[in-house]
């Protein structure tokens, strides 16, 4: 059965839901304010960009299509990891993917209401300080934990 993503969270249907954190060349990591038209979290920030995945469609298929959506950019989002997240409106399936991103995007207006380019310690700073939906929250620090693991020496067999 094929359902609307707006049945699934009103019915606590799990889904799958594709997000990417974009980054650019100098490792800042992009932050959107949503537009206060969406019915869901009007006006909260956001670290990742995405949105539910089609039937049929692959994870990385769905955030290069909501990237490219709401940023205007054609970007390759590579898959880093998924995980069943209890945060937000229902339980869903989150497909967490990073891209490069050109530093200026064409952020469409109905989903972005301002968007800027933020260093990991500015962003931790404005987590704690901004409302950000929930799954900003749980996405990013398991980016975090993610990136920290694939850099730690004992995640290098070679060390």
């Amino acid at each position: 059965m094929v359902v609307s993503r707006r049945q699934a969270v009103q019915e606590s249907w799990l889904h799958r839901v594709a997000v990417t954190v974009c980054r650019d060349e100098r490792g800042r990591i992009l932050v959107h304010r949503r537009s206060e038209e969406l019915s869901r979290f009007p006006g909260f920030y956001e670290v990742v960009v995405g949105g539910a995945v089609g039937v049929g469609e692959s994870y990385e298929q769905a955030a290069a299509r909501e990237v490219a959506e709401e940023l205007g950019i054609r970007v390759l989002p590579r898959l880093l990891f998924t995980f069943l997240n209890r945060s937000g409106l229902s339980p869903h399936w989150l497909g967490v993917h990073e891209a490069v991103a050109p530093d200026t995007v064409a952020a469409d207006p109905d989903e972005v209401a301002w968007h800027g380019w933020l260093t990991e310690p500015e962003l931790r700073s404005a987590l704690l300080e901004w409302r950000f939906t929930p799954d900003s929250h749980e996405a990013f620090s398991r980016y975090l934990a993610f990136r920290t693991a694939r850099t730690s020496p004992r995640a290098d067999p070679k060390r």
